[in-house]
């Protein structure tokens, strides 16, 4: 009876197994999509108060740890990524020197901590053209 009792029990955690198997396999047990995109980019409303002011904060830091004169003139762009608090990736439209010039900016905001700070700030680069070569294309390939 004890030998009888033992098959079953292994018949039912072997059938236990594959609905595991099968429920899994069926997408059950997978990620959801926005669990995905947790610390990848996402776009964000570039037209807010919010990404406007972020905005203005980028030109202002690094006019100050630059010593530079740019002016602010909107925000072209913008995506988020949920780090610890926020890290805005923002292109910027400004002027310097008389000239309108575009660039790109990193913001990192924590808002509970009343914390934000510029990661990075760099023009880019309008007057090159993607070429094939640039991607590393090359002909007969």
């Amino acid at each position: 009876m004890n030998l009888k009792s033992n098959n079953v029990r292994i018949i039912d955690f072997g059938l236990l197994l594959a609905v595991a198997a099968v429920v899994c396999q069926i997408g059950f047990c997978s990620e959801s999509p926005k669990a995905m995109k947790l610390g990848g980019l996402r776009n964000t409303v570039q037209n807010s108060l919010e990404i406007d002011d972020i905005g203005r904060f980028a030109v202002q830091e690094h006019n100050k740890n630059q010593n530079s004169l740019i002016e602010f003139g909107r925000v072209v762009d913008a995506k988020e990524q949920l780090v610890a608090g926020k890290m805005y990736h923002l292109t910027v439209e400004a002027v310097d020197g008389g000239q309108n010039k575009t660039y790109e900016a990193r913001v990192w905001v924590k808002p509970w901590m009343n914390f934000k700070q510029l990661q990075e700030f760099k023009e880019v680069d309008d007057n090159h053209p993607i070429t094939s070569s640039a991607l590393g294309v090359e002909r007969g390939h």
